[in-house]
């Protein structure tokens, strides 16, 4: 009980979101938009709750004019496993509020016209959530995806240009099909606005990503996958090469020969805590 509190503690109403009601009364729409604005929390809900079952860190709940989202504090430490469950929470909740409507609908609680309403809501919301661009659902399960063969700068920007991609392919659908959906550009802003963000913070992520690896919680990491580097190699280059998941050694080399080994807290160290910006790894070496 203590939980579900904390979480709805959480949640965030935009002052836009307010002015959006107050139309829907002004135009007779104000039962659609309080079926969006349900549906959209509880969906949002169910990530807050799976990240509060992993005592994930969560700075709110946000109802948007257009959607919402669930801010986390979480920097891609925490095992593939369950992120996965954390960001499959959100859609998942749509199957069960279905469901239970399906059933009030065949012992006529509810009428026809409202079941199918709900219905459709439902599944827009679903489908459009999974659709490849960050920071939609879809956009975090391929982040995943390529996190488990690519290190995390890599996988990371990868993820955003399929993003970029992916709504370019969808304004021109949209456009050639139905161009006077004026909410439909809204979002399209609003996902564009958040990609261009995460673009140009990505090396600040990055750095967070390595912060919180080295500071912040540990996580049970699944595999050891070492890392061969050349001694003449910059330190920077060798932690552009970690991946999420991974415990790495780094298996230093010189003409093809090995010369030495480094564990990656020697490495982290070195980078944050004595500030060798600059470093090859032949220097580590020596001092270790």
């Amino acid at each position: 009980m203590n939980r579900a509190i904390n979480l709805l503690q959480q949640v965030y109403i935009h002052p836009l979101l307010w002015g959006v009601i107050a139309i829907s009364i002004a135009t007779a729409h104000f039962l659609e938009v309080c079926l969006l604005i349900g549906i959209i929390f509880i969906h949002e809900m169910g990530h807050a709750a799976a990240a509060s079952f992993f005592s994930w860190r969560i700075k709110k709940i946000s109802l948007l004019p257009f959607g919402g989202v669930a801010e986390m504090e979480e920097h891609g430490n925490r095992p593939l496993k369950e992120e996965a469950i954390v960001v499959l929470a959100g859609p998942i909740q749509h199957i069960w509020m279905v469901a239970i409507a399906f059933v009030l609908f065949s012992f006529d609680v509810i009428p026809e016209d409202l079941f199918q309403l709900f219905f459709h809501y439902n599944v827009m919301i679903f489908i459009f959530n999974l659709f490849p661009v960050w920071p939609l659902d879809g956009g975090k399960l391929i982040f995943m995806f390529l996190s488990l063969k690519k290190s995390f700068p890599s996988a990371h920007r990868l993820t955003l240009i399929i993003s970029f991609i992916s709504i370019a392919i969808f304004s021109l659908v949209t456009l050639l099909s139905a161009p006077e959906q004026l909410n439909v550009w809204i979002i399209v802003g609003f996902l564009l606005f958040s990609l261009y963000h995460e673009w140009k913070q990505r090396r600040y992520i990055f750095m967070r990503f390595l912060l919180e690896r080295y500071y912040g919680k540990k996580s049970e990491l699944q595999a050891l996958k070492p890392i061969q580097a050349n001694e003449q190699d910059l330190l920077i280059d060798v932690l552009e090469k970690f991946q999420r998941g991974c415990k790495h050694p780094i298996i230093v080399e010189s003409d093809g020969k090995e010369k030495g080994m480094l564990d990656e807290n020697e490495l982290l160290h070195a980078y944050f805590t004595e500030k060798r910006l600059t470093d090859k790894i032949s220097d580590l070496l020596f001092s270790y």
